[in-house]
């Protein structure tokens, strides 16, 4: 079993697919990853789309211009439904997207775990992906995962090891 810093560390944004067909068992995996993520007060106002069929994937690729992500059999769309999430009484600050973003965050995780590669995307066109597939109306579409292996050449960014100094990122009171 990796340690989750060792997991947390090598997971990288890939863009390089292979086009490797992805079982119906580590589909069930990146789902149930999402499904029991954190949300606030357990809402679970998140909603998760699995694009398969090729049609389905060249509608959804018609709605960005990140066409790297082409070869991906599998893309996951993650949204939230602003209506479902708990909302802070303080200032009002809902939770949809806070939520929808610790789903993905899950499922990414497994994804690597599992020997794949993915990306989040969020350079999409929203209200086409929404004119496209009107099941997504009224929900705050957050990210698109595209799931695939990677290819030998795949590799992480130059700045994938670049963190801000501890100085700049933490203050203890």
């Amino acid at each position: 079993m990796k340690d989750f810093l060792e997991l947390a560390h090598e997971r990288f944004s890939a863009r390089k697919f292979d086009g490797r067909d992805i079982p119906q068992e580590d589909i069930e995996k990146i789902i149930d990853a999402g499904v029991c993520a954190p949300t606030a007060v357990n809402n679970q106002p998140v909603k998760i789309w699995v694009f398969r069929s090729e049609e389905a994937r060249e509608k959804l690729l018609s709605c960005t211009k990140m066409q790297f992500i082409a070869p991906a059999k599998v893309i996951f769309m993650i949204g939230a439904k602003h209506e479902n999430a708990w909302v802070r009484p303080f200032d009002e600050k809902n939770f949809a997207e806070i939520d929808a973003s610790i789903v993905t965050t899950q499922m990414m995780l497994e994804i690597h775990d599992l020997g794949y590669g993915s990306t989040w995307i969020g350079h999409f066109d929203v209200h086409k992906v929404h004119e496209l597939f009107p099941q997504t109306q009224g929900f705050e579409l957050v990210a698109l995962l595209p799931v695939s292996g990677m290819t030998a050449d795949c590799e992480p960014s130059p700045r994938h090891s670049q963190f801000k100094s501890r100085e700049e990122l933490i203050e203890e009171l």
